[in-house]
């Protein structure tokens, strides 16, 4: 092609033919920030009468994707883009160790060598796939899984692979931690478009809090307190919702218990080298939590007990000291990880399936059973976003609570008027005449009703037009149903008064 100066043009890209045939289109794009190399777009059209005219078109396009930065600028692998992220990402000590447990163990492995650019979202989604299948990445072929590397004398840990799926949430955290690598690798213009944002990962799973109930709460506090030192712990769990990193972190300093407030402001970890340490909260900030009665008296007795260990020790006191300590002088705070299993051994004596984590889920649904508000709620328990979390996770007790606020509510309303005679429903009149029963005392409370099948066959009715006389009086507060039980009274005849 001739320049208007008469000089002809240099053409960019080039076209060279291959030994087979087929040519290969090559335009220059850069130099690759990792290697350092001149990086190169290619492409081959294989051999054919209308090849050279394919070959245009791709040098063509080539060039329009280098020109609109639309082409990768590096031939960087997952591995490499990985490793350069998480030495300028800003992540928390322990977010960053969990972080990079799951990329050893799940990504690395099956993604780490395939290059950034050509990582798209149906690769994503089939890897989210096969996780969800096998976390071992069986691919579906059975073999014997070895408990040691290297030749070695099989034993009976040496068994048959068996598929453990990898749970939605855990494949989701990985969906979000690649997402947020490849975010970094667009702005870095490694990449054009984040693949992970056209990916879909699975569904979030449904809260499902599984707090102690109140006779097993009770066990659980009665068996704790064989060490008045742990049951404090255990209480203290309970009473205020803290996290087991707080209570590890918990210092004496801490407490004000004149004025019965809690104030948490560190939580305890292990780095990636075991060692136990502190840093913020998990929402970064400190929360005051206000302590019952008898919670300031436990902390008093452990106190107590405190200061007569460092007695017999001949040291002194110090508020820097912690609450809660495996040594006799509280020097030093408990690792969460022992926490966790002496609470679960805890758990396993008693029969009673339970993690420290649901003593939380404890303290909140309890406050919430009691009506406090969910902003309160949210504040003991440290939730961020003034308390959407706790809307999230402890929806169903919120739902519960709502409906017995409705039953309070229409307990205090004034007796309704009566409405004019109409000619009644066959339900209502059932209805009239078992709540005659129950206001006049011949029906006493805990007394169960007749079944539905007997009042259907007193009356000459169906068991459907039974069950809508008992759902009645069941809406009025007369009676209690429960699953697989009869229905019974629920009240004494001269605490209702409403009349149908």
């Amino acid at each position: 092609m001739a320049a208007s100066n008469g000089r002809s043009k240099r053409q960019r890209g080039e076209v060279e033919t291959l030994p087979s045939g087929s040519l290969r289109v090559k335009v220059y794009a850069g130099v690759d920030p990792i290697s350092g190399k001149r990086h190169y777009l290619t492409e081959v059209i294989p051999a054919g009468r209308t090849a050279a005219k394919e070959a245009e078109k791709a040098r063509t396009r080539l060039l329009a994707q280098v020109d609109e930065r639309r082409n990768p600028r590096t031939r960087a692998t997952l591995d490499q883009l990985l490793d350069r992220w998480l030495e300028v990402a800003d992540i928390e000590a322990t977010t960053r160790m969990g972080y990079v447990n799951k990329l050893n163990k799940h990504v690395r492995p099956v993604l780490g060598k395939l290059p950034v650019g050509r990582l798209d979202a149906e690769t994503l989604e089939s890897f989210y796939a096969s996780l969800r299948r096998c976390r071992d990445w069986c691919g579906g072929k059975a073999y014997v899984k070895h408990r040691v590397e290297g030749e070695h004398t099989c034993t009976a840990k040496c068994r048959p692979h068996v598929c453990k799926p990898l749970s939605a949430s855990s494949v989701r955290q990985i969906h979000w931690i690649l997402s947020g690598a490849l975010s970094r690798a667009v702005r870095w213009r490694w990449i054009a478009v984040n693949p992970a944002g056209q990916a879909e990962p699975p569904a979030p799973p449904h809260p499902d809090p599984q707090p102690p109930n109140p006779a097993d709460a009770a066990r659980i506090i009665n068996e704790a307190w064989r060490d008045p030192d742990w049951g404090a712990l255990v209480w203290l769990a309970m009473t205020t919702g803290a996290r087991r990193g707080e209570l590890c972190a918990l210092r004496w300093q801490h407490l004000d218990l004149a004025a019965g407030v809690l104030t948490l402001r560190r939580s305890a970890y292990l780095d990636e080298h075991g060692d136990l340490q502190e840093k913020d909260t998990k929402t970064h900030q400190q929360r005051r939590v206000a302590l019952d009665p008898e919670t300031i008296e436990v902390l008093r007795e452990l106190h107590g007990r405190y200061v007569e260990r460092l007695a017999q020790l001949d040291a002194d006191t110090d508020r820097v000291d912690y609450v809660f300590s495996p040594e006799p002088d509280n020097s030093r705070g408990y690792r969460p990880d022992t926490i966790t299993q002496r609470y679960g051994r805890l758990a396993a004596r008693l029969g009673i399936t339970s993690h420290i984590h649901a003593l939380r889920h404890y303290s909140a649904t309890e406050l919430i059973n009691a009506g406090v508000d969910v902003r309160t709620v949210a504040g003991r328990l440290g939730h961020g976003g003034g308390g959407t979390t706790t809307l999230r996770v402890y929806a169903a007790w919120l739902s519960e609570s709502d409906q017995r606020a409705a039953g309070t509510l229409a307990a205090r309303m004034p007796a309704r008027p009566t409405s004019p005679a109409l000619p009644s429903s066959p339900y209502r009149t059932i209805a009239e005449e078992l709540r005659e029963q129950i206001q006049s005392g011949r029906l006493k409370p805990g007394e169960p009703l007749p079944t539905v099948a007997e009042l259907a066959q007193a009356y000459g009715l169906s068991v459907g037009t039974a069950h809508r006389a008992v759902a009645l009086l069941t809406a009025e507060g007369l009676v209690n149903v429960a699953r697989g039980c009869r229905a019974t009274v629920a009240v004494s005849p001269t605490s209702n008064r409403r009349t149908s």
